[in-house]
């Protein structure tokens, strides 16, 4: 989509009739050596403009039993912020990297050779203020929270953010435990600033690495020149800090930057921060101004929702948790993505079953289920050659594999693997286990859809039974049976 049009001649020409035609016209410039500038210029206020941002209303803040209520946004990077702290990344990372630049063209032939010779772990804030586009390229991956930029750029996340960390223990005793105030400037669209304002008193995300300002002028002028462009409402955020705060850290950075000028200071990835205060600074409700502040550790209610996003996304390593939690929160191509990856990169047997199990979920859920069928019964294979015949986890794919040929109708097949799966659970599990209740439903809807009334009734009723010893008397699966 095009942003802005600069016009270069030497010839002088009234810009300002121009614009009121054409808004996107920027400016005209008879010296080449101004049109760089203002490139520059105009692509940070693009890329401040752009950063992924997520709202949390204090409703949904109370309610967080259902997180398909919550932006995917915000447990995306909350659960990915936590993944990649806890990973480790080779040598191998960076030619991953440069090769996934080369394949996109996204970056110059030139850049891509420099980072990959040059590139070290305490070069990250450099490189991140770098005309590189890799600030661009982050902005994108989380603003349609692509799971190939993640995964490829793992290992420069977590060094940019382990370098903010050291340089703000380095910085620590230089605050004197006072508290002080950063500004951002930005345009936000109409439609995130109602966003917004309905979120006073809730919390607001800023999902990528986060770049603040001492200096109140130079973002105010951000905002001012933002309110400019149509549809969008420009914001000065004024964000109150208290440096013992260690929720998340941030640093000054102006000796690290690639522009050494600027008095930057940088926080990592995924700060949450409290609304408090939205007040009108022009008259066509164009400009506000937004008091935001830092929050804590031991805010209840937001540990209790990170809380409850960790307890959700399920899985044995970092990998697995972000698949799990993109399952959850129907993001289905970028699991299945992901999923790939990890079983080209597994050689354990039990790993591969289990990445063809979320594979066949994936499918299913999508309506593919000839490619369903085929990942559940891989993973089947498997299990059938490294598992005990009643292991559990072979009654869970036989289930797979029966709920996937109920949806398409093949109700003989769906029954049999039914039935190997309540085998199974028959054998290995108490009379009154609520997964028994679930094979014998499952059942009972198939006998119901192959037209045999008794039998489904007959399957439905033991169902009900085990309900009714394991639930509590108001479960809706009681209400269901």
């Amino acid at each position: 989509q095009l942003d802005s049009v600069y016009i270069f001649t030497d010839i002088k020409i009234q810009h300002e009739e121009w614009n009121k035609k054409w808004p996107k016209i920027k400016s005209v410039y008879s010296n080449i050596e101004d049109l760089p500038k203002a490139l520059q210029l105009d692509i940070k206020r693009h890329n401040q403009d752009s950063i992924a941002m997520s709202f949390i209303t204090v409703n949904e803040m109370v309610s967080t039993n259902n997180l398909n209520q919550l932006e995917p946004t915000f447990m995306y990077t909350q659960i990915f912020k936590d993944i990649i702290l806890g990973m480790e990344h080779g040598n191998q990372a960076i030619k991953h990297f440069t090769a996934y630049c080369r394949n996109n063209n996204s970056v110059s032939q030139k850049n891509i050779d420099r980072f990959e010779k040059e590139y070290h772990a305490q070069s990250a804030i450099w490189w991140y203020t770098f005309p590189f586009d890799i600030y661009s390229m982050l902005n994108y991956g989380l603003r349609i929270m692509d799971a190939d930029i993640f995964i490829t750029m793992g290992f420069f996340l977590r060094d940019l953010h382990e370098q903010i960390q050291q340089l703000y223990e380095q910085q620590f005793s230089a605050y004197g435990g006072k508290s002080f105030v950063v500004y951002r400037g930005q345009g936000l669209m109409k439609s995130d600033f109602e966003k917004l304002q309905k979120t006073k008193g809730g919390l607001i995300s800023f999902n990528n690495f986060l770049s603040t300002s001492k200096d109140k002028e130079v973002s105010l002028e951000f905002a001012q020149c933002a309110s400019t462009k149509p549809n969008t409402v420009g914001i000065l955020f004024i964000m109150f800090i208290d440096p013992r705060i260690k929720s998340t850290p941030f640093a000054t950075i102006k000796e690290m930057s690639h522009f050494r000028g600027e008095d930057e200071i940088l926080f990592s990835m995924h700060t949450v921060f409290r609304v408090n205060e939205i007040k009108q600074m022009d008259n066509n409700n164009q400009l506000y101004q937004v008091e935001l502040q830092l929050t804590s550790d031991d805010d209840q209610q937001l540990r209790l929702l990170t809380d409850r996003i960790r307890e959700d996304a399920d899985g044995d390593n970092g990998w697995e948790r972000l698949g799990d939690l993109l399952l959850q929160i129907g993001q289905f191509n970028k699991a299945e993505k992901l999923y790939n990856v990890l079983l080209e990169q597994t050689s354990d047997a039990g790993e591969k079953a289990n990445y063809y199990v979320c594979l066949g979920y994936t499918r299913n859920q999508q309506g593919d289920y000839e490619k369903a069928i085929w990942y559940f019964e891989q993973a089947l294979k498997i299990q059938e050659q490294d598992l005990p015949s009643n292991d559990p986890l072979l009654a869970t794919s036989y289930n797979n594999i029966g709920n996937v040929y109920d949806k398409t109708g093949e109700y003989s097949k769906a029954l049999s693997f039914y039935e190997k799966a309540l085998e199974i659970r028959e054998n290995i599990l108490p009379s009154n286990h609520s997964s028994l209740a679930t094979s014998y439903n499952n059942i009972g809807l198939v006998y119901k859809n192959m037209g045999e009334h008794q039998k489904a009734l007959s399957s439905h009723e033991k169902a009900f039974e085990i309900y009714q010893k394991c639930l509590p008397s108001n479960h809706p699966s009681l209400a269901t049976s």
